[in-house]
């Protein structure tokens, strides 16, 4: 029997390999690059807003809250928020060298209104400053969406996942700002995703989710509705590792006990971090909270600052505030504000991604399992900020953009059934359809920059148009005062100004002369009456009258208004 010779390679094969060999190393180094560069907008899009924004209402707090923790290691002020994010923003306010009066005695506002206006420093630099940790911590959480969206779709579910983050407007306005909203969600996210892992690896990522839950609860107090979900995710992960056995779901209880435990540590590290010897003296504004919420107040296991904050929050929650929603003024929170606010501001292409996305994990058999890691946590706590009674913006729902960025990815694995079809094609289609959708998205952000807060999509008007439908945190929170004093000198130079200003800032360190218009008869206001749209939307006796009766001429950042009188 003879054997039959291997035919001879042709010229043809060294070279095809030679170029399979090549495409491979660029590959390596593309995808690398569309990160960097779609990171890198984003960065751009942050320090830009950052450098240009005057001090939003909560940012003040914050940084003089930020200052006075570092000077003299108090939990004095802003007890109603944990200590960690306050350190995260302290970190970027210590390289400037700010202090604060040691015999300072007013309230918190206060604080923040000294240390940036009445102190000697230049208040655009320390508020960069404060800023810039947040923006640092935005960035490495877009790693994480990246990771995770890897880990659940492949490759190319990470770079739908990461641009939708890092083109939200929502994403980028909070992320750019000194503020607790972004960087609680964000360790949320980093939670979610280590229990996520968890499923290959239990040792290591457990203990790893729960130092990331610490680290939320230690920023905010909005995260605690997220602990037994992440506890149960952790049980979930652990049991699955472990073969779905009554063994595996003993080790996934302990898992979860442990992560909580480390959870609980982060907390006291965080409050210890600031004083050491934890000597509190409760606030005497702190309200008697009785029920259920008391009882919670009493019994988390965390340093005694801790539960009276969260006493102060559910004071809040017992306040009767003021919304504003397609332009109807009213009061007391409606339930269905959340989600008609992310309506108005989330791009188009975001909403249809995040929609399918979602119908598709819960569709395709193989990416059923991540389904409760992503949709779960976001829908429990967009529910529990639906029951509150602050109808301030769209940054109490953050989870929304940030979680459903991740969902996003699970289009590209879809594989649409065409007649006729292969598997490939359809495949490129689901995906073609997704890049189609972020190019969308990108374009709507890339056109509001660097009016970020102030952002609707097309279908209401965008940012110039936002100010009929939302007020507060969604389109006007005080960030446009030094762009109003430059409007000032170089249009209206010489005009007298009445000023209705909402915000944290002090229109006189800018240059801006005015007077208030409310303090004298409607008849001695003459010239220009400039109104900050959050005061126009819920303007009301004398002041709806002023404006009623002045002709709007122009507008600032999409936030403030002038009006000729």
């Amino acid at each position: 029997m003879t054997k039959t010779a291997a035919p001879p390679a042709t010229a043809t094969e060294p070279r095809e390999g030679r170029v399979a060999a090549v495409l491979g190393r660029r590959r390596r180094w593309l995808y690398p690059l569309v990160v960097a560069v779609i990171l890198g907008q984003m960065a751009v899009a942050m320090v830009t807003a950052a450098s240009q924004q005057t001090p939003t209402i909560d940012e003040p707090v914050y940084a003089g809250t930020a200052v006075w923790q570092l000077q003299e290691h108090s939990l004095r002020y802003n007890p109603e928020h944990p200590p960690l994010g306050k350190l995260v923003i302290g970190a970027g306010l210590a390289l400037s060298g700010a202090e604060v009066d040691p015999a300072f005695t007013g309230d918190q506002t206060a604080l923040g209104r000294h240390l940036l206006y009445e102190s000697g420093y230049d208040p655009w630099r320390l508020m960069l400053l404060a800023r810039l940790p947040v923006i640092l911590l935005t960035l490495l959480f877009g790693l994480v969406v990246l990771a995770f969206a890897r880990d659940v779709a492949g490759p190319a579910g990470g770079l739908v996942a990461l641009s939708l983050y890092a083109f939200s407007p929502d994403v980028i306005a909070h992320g750019s700002l000194a503020t607790l909203d972004l960087p609680v969600v964000g360790f949320l996210l980093t939670s979610v995703w280590l229990a996520w892992r968890a499923r290959q690896r239990p040792r290591l990522y457990v203990p790893l989710a729960g130092l990331a839950l610490g680290a939320a609860l230690a920023t905010k107090m909005s995260a605690l509705p997220a602990v037994p979900v992440l506890l149960l995710l952790i049980l979930l992960s652990v049991w699955s590792a472990a073969g779905r056995t009554w063994r595996g779901a003993a080790w996934g209880v302990a898992a979860a006990a442990g992560a909580a435990l480390l959870a609980v540590a982060v907390v006291w590290g965080a409050y210890l971090a600031v004083d050491p010897r934890l000597e509190w003296v409760p606030p005497p504004d702190v309200p008697a909270t009785g029920g259920w919420r008391g009882l919670v107040a009493r019994l988390l296991p965390f340093p005694e600052p801790y539960g009276d904050g969260l006493r102060m929050q559910f004071g809040f929650e017992d306040s009767r505030w003021s919304g504003f929603l397609f332009g109807e003024l009213y009061s007391g929170g409606r339930w269905y504000y959340l989600p008609a606010a992310l309506l108005v501001k989330s791009p188009l292409g975001a909403i249809a991604l995040w929609l399918a996305g979602a119908v598709a994990l819960l569709a395709v058999p193989r990416l059923r399992a991540a389904a409760p890691y992503v949709l779960v946590p976001a829908a429990v706590l967009l529910g529990v900020a639906m029951t509150g009674a602050r109808d301030f913006g769209t940054r109490y729902a953050l989870v929304v953009p940030v979680f459903l960025a991740v969902a996003a990815a699970a289009l590209t694995a879809v594989r649409w059934r065409w007649p006729g079809a292969g598997r490939e094609r359809r495949a490129t289609a689901a995906r073609v359809a997704a890049a189609v959708l972020v190019l969308l998205v990108a374009a709507s952000s890339l056109r509001t920059f660097p009016y970020y807060l102030p952002y609707s999509n097309e279908a209401f008007g965008g940012p110039a148009r936002t100010h009929e439908h939302l007020h507060d945190s969604n389109v006007d929170w005080g960030q446009d005062l030094g762009r109003l004093a430059d409007r000032l000198r170089e249009r209206y130079a010489g005009e007298r100004v009445w000023l209705v200003y909402k915000g944290s800032g002090v229109p006189s360190w800018y240059g801006i002369e005015s007077s208030d218009p409310l303090a004298v008869p409607a008849g001695e206001v003459r010239g220009l009456l400039v109104v900050s749209d959050s005061s126009a939307a819920k303007a009301t006796g004398p002041l709806a009258e002023l404006i009623r009766t002045s002709e709007p001429i122009d507008t600032v950042g999409h936030s403030i208004t002038l009006y000729r009188r």
